[in-house]
């Protein structure tokens, strides 16, 4: 028979062989990397049998499938190790996430990271056995059984829950077999490099009225070497713990008064408004209009948009006057209130509608963590209401705006399109228009991506940018979000050329995603030494002698009143502290200042990271710093 392989190629192989097989008659070096396949686009197992037309494409670890695999391998190992070890333990659940994996695992004797080395060696043990890992599917009742026997309550709660008609396949490994859709690796051998990392509690299928768990967390990586180099990362990470800097720098508060609600203190606030001024600027530059729309709305216009039916768990909720209302989580059905305050031509279009709106949204105090997950925040949402003709160009302008902010402060990224969840509204033709319509501009715009099966939002696809750090590290900020769907909820319109009403389309993007996330994330980038434009304070005046204080509140003065934000240090400490000090709060310059600078009208100044760089006259140092400061250098 005939299978087609991922670069087109026809491959002839013999009726019934599996994945693996065919990967053997490919290349032994192949067969050799092999971890798993895809099969007419599905990732299954290489023992997967082929049939005539299949498509097939080998994955390896050097594919993020390949972990993907490998990793759930891994946490199949670590519950095989602990049913060994703790044999009156009931499994969970034991997915993969970033990184890594975990198992959430009910021991009728607590554990601690301290009993971690010797389920690391039994894990060691059960990799060098290299046992084969087999699937087997069973009817439902046979599942059941299989699991009653073994004591597992929670795999046959999870069993019970899967839909009528559904396979129930099963993975084995020596004697230990696991409920799992899989896939996983063909032998526990093939794992190399792994390590448990930490423990936590966790509820039962995340309901706090259910029993709390052990979960254990580990990574997992093809070489030793990727996981020492993540160890690497990890370290710096910890260096660079934004709530760590906010506390040490004065940015911001999180305090038990406020769970989830950030107190943004006065060096904060420069950060988050030179973060906004910089947004107005090159939305109006854009052709964005801004608006501000009501934080508390009925509950019939969320009712409208679909939010009450989809995100109400998420929504905080009130009565005004006997009237059931909710705090917004989201500002789009506000937006849509203001476009239907007055008609609008197709001449109008594109309308470009901007709105710095602070939503709050429910988040379980477990997920709560820093400005990374709080809340309320600041939304710098925006919504584009255009004809159909117009949605190409405006995702391209919306693509072209993100990069330029992006570049700004260094990062590099990629994208994802982001197709129909399950929970979602609409027909499948508006999905397929709307999915289609954003596939055509990244593809027009020569945008490489990778598709995000059924993680759109409930009223459309989107397309994910998922910028990196300095360190390596992912983080999703901007979305373009094409909706076909609230545009008909509303029943908004717009005259068109042919003097006919027809429904405009509607685009929600955002480019911060949350000021106070990306704020979160810049902290970490560049670990809290800001570039002079975003730094709270930019110069530190340090005279050498309280002769020079005078001198030193005089520049400070002249800089302040130029626009800049510096200060002078008065106290009566050794130079050496002073400029001690003024690195710990990571002042990009810091001026020196004695007798002979007062005598010249000029500074002694020292760069953040480099030390001293010179003696220079007072307004060329001035000049060097406007320049930094209006070009916004992040380096």
């Amino acid at each position: 028979m005939n299978i087609t392989l991922k670069n087109g190629d026809q491959l002839a192989i013999q009726d019934g062989e599996n994945c693996a097989a065919a990967a053997k008659a490919i290349s032994d070096g192949l067969a050799r990397a092999a971890v798993a396949a895809k099969v007419n686009g599905e990732l299954v197992d290489l023992s997967t049998p082929l049939k005539e037309g299949d498509s097939l494409e080998i994955v390896t670890l050097k594919d993020k499938d390949g972990l993907h695999v490998y990793r759930h391998t891994c946490a199949h190992v670590l519950a095989q190790a602990i049913k060994s070890i703790y044999p009156t333990c009931k499994l969970a659940i034991g997915p993969v996430i970033d990184n890594g994996f975990y198992y959430d695992i009910d021991f009728k004797t607590p554990i601690t990271m301290d009993d971690f080395a010797k389920i690391e060696a039994e894990m060691k043990k059960i990799i060098k056995s290299n046992l084969p890992i087999e699937r087997f599917t069973l009817p439902r009742n046979e599942a059941v059984a299989l699991m009653s026997g073994f004591g597992e309550n929670y795999k046959v709660e999870l069993i019970n829950d899967l839909p009528e008609g559904e396979e129930i396949s099963f993975y084995k490994q020596g004697a230990f077999i696991d409920l799992c859709k899989g896939p996983h690796l063909p032998s526990t051998g093939k794992i190399k490099a792994f390590k448990l990392m930490s423990i936590a509690g966790a509820y039962w299928r995340g309901d706090e009225k259910k029993k709390m768990l052990t979960r254990i967390y580990g990574t997992a990586f093809a070489k030793k070497e990727e996981m020492d180099a993540y160890f690497v990362m990890l370290e710096e990470a910890k260096k660079r713990d934004h709530i760590k800097l906010g506390k040490e720098l004065k940015l911001f508060a999180l305090l038990n008064e406020g769970r989830g609600f950030p107190f943004f203190l006065p060096n904060g606030m420069v950060i988050k408004n030179l973060l906004i001024d910089y947004w107005r600027q090159i939305h109006r530059r854009d052709g964005y209009v801004e608006v501000q729309t009501p934080m508390i709305m009925t509950r019939t216009l969320w009712e409208t948009s679909g939010h009450w039916d989809h995100y109400k768990d998420n929504m905080y909720t009130t009565k005004i006057d006997g009237e059931e209302c909710a705090i917004k989580p989201m500002n789009c059905p506000g937006g849509v209130l203001v476009y239907k305050l007055y008609p609008h031509s197709y001449k109008d279009l594109p309308i470009r509608m901007g709105e710095l709106g602070l939503v709050h949204r429910h988040e379980k105090s477990g997920q709560l963590h820093g400005l990374m997950r709080v809340r309320c925040f600041t939304q710098d949402d925006a919504h584009i209401f255009m004809t159909p003709e117009q949605i190409t160009s405006e995702i391209k302008g919306v693509v072209k705006l993100i990069d330029e902010v992006y570049t700004l402060f260094g990062f590099k990224y990629h994208v994802e399109l982001s197709t129909r969840p399950e929970d979602s509204m609409g027909s499948d033709e508006d999905w397929e228009n709307a999915t289609n319509a954003l596939r055509a501009a990244l593809e027009g715009m020569g945008l490489d991506y990778e598709v995000n099966e059924g993680d759109g939002a409930f009223y459309g696809p989107k397309i994910d940018f998922h910028l990196e750090d300095s360190i390596g590290r992912t983080w999703q900020c901007g979305t373009i979000q094409l909706d076909f769907q609230l545009p008909q909820r509303f029943d908004l319109e717009y005259v068109g050329e042919d003097g006919q009403k027809h429904r405009p389309i509607m685009i929600h993007r955002v480019v911060f995603g949350s000021i106070e996330r990306f704020m979160a994330i810049l902290i970490e980038h560049f670990a809290g030494k800001f570039p002079v434009w975003l730094a709270p304070e930019q110069v530190k005046v340090l005279p050498v002698t309280d002769r020079a204080s005078e001198y030193a509140q005089a520049l400070a003065d002249e800089m302040n009143a130029a626009g800049f934000r510096a200060s002078a240090d008065l106290r009566k400490e050794k130079l050496g502290r002073k400029i001690l000090d003024a690195e710990m709060e990571k002042v990009p310059y810091k001026l020196v200042v004695g007798d002979k600078e007062m005598e010249d009208c000029t500074v002694s100044v020292r760069r953040r990271g480099e030390g001293d760089i010179g003696v220079m006259d007072k307004s060329e140092f001035l000049a060097m710093l406007r320049e930094e400061n209006d070009s916004k250098k992040i380096f």
